[in-house]
């Protein structure tokens, strides 16, 4: 119903039933509709990637913005469509670019497999780094007229989302994949060593979270492109309202994280009404001042 068109509950219900055939009704099913499921389902796809890093990692300041993972991506799909490449294409090249990002971060990072939490975190900013400048290099060489919405897209923006639906099917379908690990990812937050002992495959369990990572991102930021810190953010809080316990953290981070950027979407199309601002300098405006937060409680 928010928009710089009101838009009444009767015409949304009636839009949304099938049964409304104005301009309103257009707008609902078209623009808004899509728009609203893209946000939700991109949120709750990296509030859950979010979730399983710092599980893994057992630190709060994990996340696959901070770890380069988004950065790889985006390399990736900004490479697909300078080269001209589009629609599926875009697709299998953010998430062939998130998946090296993440294999390159956690290669570097483990080194001669001694490699700590710190360590980690540190090769993460220097391969997001890496990426960014990248993404300066293609969008130098790409033609003026793509410039902009190349920019728009590296800043976040579902008001491109026009195919929403994989992202929500993968959403759903990563999180029953999920669950029935979160018994193991509980034992994994109390270390390595006494998860192995109580039976963990943490090799197994750790090649899950990274693929699974990698790939709930690169959907996401192919979606509606690079919005960072909803990975960050969001499961911390929710782990500080319900608990570590990953069978209920997981699913309540997703959910949240949907609800967030959606909230954070529909602000970004209306506060500013006509003018519809990129959804990820929103994000980035909460998660920055929360990020400096978590790195002060947590300096090592």
């Amino acid at each position: 119903m928010a928009g710089a068109l009101p838009v009444s509950s009767d015409a949304m219900l009636a839009a949304l039933t099938g049964a409304g055939g104005s301009m309103e009704a257009d707008i609902v099913r078209t623009l808004r509709l899509p728009r609203a499921v893209a946000a939700f389902a991109c949120g709750g796809l990296l509030a859950l990637a979010g979730a399983l890093m710092q599980v893994l990692l057992r630190n709060p300041l994990a996340d696959p913005y901070v770890l380069g993972i988004s950065g790889g991506a985006a390399v990736g799909a900004l490479g697909a469509i300078l080269a001209g490449l589009g629609g599926g294409w875009i697709d299998a090249s953010a998430a062939i670019g998130a998946l090296g990002a993440t294999l390159l971060v956690f290669g570097l990072a483990h080194g001669d497999g001694s490699w700590t939490q710190t360590r980690l975190l540190l090769t993460g900013v220097i391969v997001a780094a890496g990426c960014g400048a990248a993404v300066a290099l293609m969008l130098s060489l790409a033609p003026e007229g793509r410039v902009k919405g190349m920019l728009f897209w590296l800043m976040g923006d579902a008001s491109s989302a026009t195919r929403p639906w994989p992202a929500l099917v993968l959403l759903v379908l990563g999180l029953v994949a999920v669950l029935p690990f979160a018994r193991e990812l509980n034992l994994l937050t109390r270390g390595e060593v006494t998860a192995r002992a109580l039976g963990v495959r943490v090799g197994r369990l750790r090649g899950l979270v990274y693929g699974l990572g990698s790939l709930l991102t690169a959907v996401a930021v192919t979606t509606i492109g690079s919005v960072g810190f909803v990975g960050l953010i969001v499961p911390h809080l929710v782990r500080l309202a319900i608990g570590n316990d990953q069978r209920l953290l997981l699913p309540a981070a997703t959910l949240a994280g949907g609800v967030l950027l959606t909230v954070a979407d529909t602000a970004a199309r209306t506060v500013v009404a006509p003018i519809q601002l990129p959804v990820g300098v929103l994000t980035a405006l909460i998660g920055v001042p929360v990020f400096l937060f978590l790195l002060a409680r947590h300096p090592r």
